[in-house]
């Protein structure tokens, strides 16, 4: 789950870790009076929303004076906010940050992600913070500094200094940065966050340190221990098929291609999207139904793939272990016989009752294309859907 700006500045603000003094609008009227509370004449009106390169893409605005302030809200509120990582359709903002502006020195980065090989927080730093930080991972890989912390032990002091020394701070940034670095490690533990970055990180004019950005991503299955960070959940950011799904039980991802996949485990789902792709088209999204799927999880995800209209064909496989695949053919009749099918159908059963789940789908009279195998399966979505794409 994602946080937006201002809840993650909130939590750092908990953890000891400096951010500008800001306050949160959901109207014009609201980011007026937020500005005479935090005073100044000068504000940074940020919009809120579950992306990166929101700068690049004009959603955190100067604003000099009350009417700039009040031009710089109605333009971000009830908008819809296009990144390069928010895809075309963009994401709502509702809500913008209202900042005073702090006087950078230097801008760094600093963030915190588990890395699954190794089994360790990894922290990683670049003198080189700010809006460009993707290019300089792409380009200058060597400009990105990292640091394992071992679990047993816990951080050390001696990681912050070889940070601190890498980055080019003075005695006093050192000690400034194994503060933070103390309070950020803290909170990525005790609120199991799988991601957490501050860029920028900035050196301001006086010498201090201040977050000037903050992005946090906790981990959805430790959630259940933390109701009150589960409660920041924000539906409005999320895609709604993705919502609709997670009520049902099921795993789904929307992706860009015009071909829908069902099946049951992710691996087998990953293999035949893999499949998909190999045939020269593109997987629509990625959906496990899960290994004890019943036929009414089976209907409601045969609903959620044909509720994208850019889905041309779809592809269900399913190999039966735990799942019977007779069940999962009633749920795909039932689908079918409720949602208007406008695409073509190609499924493929194996395992437990697969020849009477075959019989199922025979014996319905809908209009459905029975594979033999994974690859026939692939090769005949591929053509439903009007072959190759270029």
């Amino acid at each position: 789950m994602n946080l937006h700006e201002y809840q993650a500045k909130e939590l750092f603000s908990e953890y000891g870790i400096p951010v500008p003094s800001g306050l949160t609008a959901e109207t014009p009227d609201e980011a007026l009076a937020a500005a005479r509370e935090l005073g100044g004449d000068t504000w940074m009106v940020k919009a809120q929303a579950h992306t990166g390169g929101r700068g690049k893409a004009g959603g955190v605005l100067r604003a000099r004076g009350y009417e700039e302030l009040a031009v710089a809200a109605r333009r971000l509120l009830g908008s819809r906010l296009v990144t390069a990582q928010s895809g075309p359709a963009g994401l709502p903002v509702s809500r913008v940050l209202i900042e005073r502006p702090t006087a950078i020195g230097r801008e760094l980065y600093l963030g915190m992600l588990v890395d699954r090989a190794r089994g360790r927080v990894l922290i990683m730093a670049s003198p080189d913070g700010g809006m460009d930080i993707e290019q300089v991972a792409r380009e200058t890989p060597a400009r990105i500094l990292s640091t394992p912390v071992q679990p047993a032990a816990g951080l050390q002091p001696w990681q912050a200094r070889r940070l601190g020394f890498a980055l080019g701070l003075d005695r006093d940034g050192i000690r400034l940065l194994a503060r933070l670095l103390g309070g950020l490690y803290r909170l990525f533990l005790e609120c199991d966050a799988g991601l957490v970055e501050i860029n920028p990180l900035v050196i301001t004019a006086e010498g201090g340190l201040v977050a000037l950005d903050a992005k946090i991503h906790l981990d959805d299955n430790a959630l259940y221990r933390h109701p009150a960070l589960q409660a920041l959940h924000d539906p409005s950011q999320e895609d709604p098929r993705e919502l609709e799904a997670a009520r049902h039980g099921l795993n789904y991802v929307r992706l860009d291609g015009t071909i829908g996949c069902m099946v049951n485990g992710a691996g087998l789902a990953m293999a035949t999207m893999d499949l998909v792709k190999l045939h020269g088209a593109e997987p629509a999204n990625f959906l496990d139904v899960g290994g004890t799927a019943t036929a009414e999880r089976v209907a409601e995800a045969f609903k959620l793939i044909l509720s994208d209209r850019r889905v041309r064909a779809v592809l269900v496989n399913i190999f039966g272990g735990i799942v019977r695949c007779d069940l999962i053919a009633e749920g795909i009749v039932q689908a079918v016989r409720k949602v208007a099918m406008e695409v073509p159908v190609v499924v493929r059963l194996e395992g437990t009752n697969a020849e009477r789940g075959l019989e199922i789908l025979a014996a319905s009279g809908l209009d459905l294309i029975a594979a033999e195998d994974l690859e026939t399966a692939a090769t005949q979505v591929v053509a439903a859907a009007g072959g190759a794409q270029a």
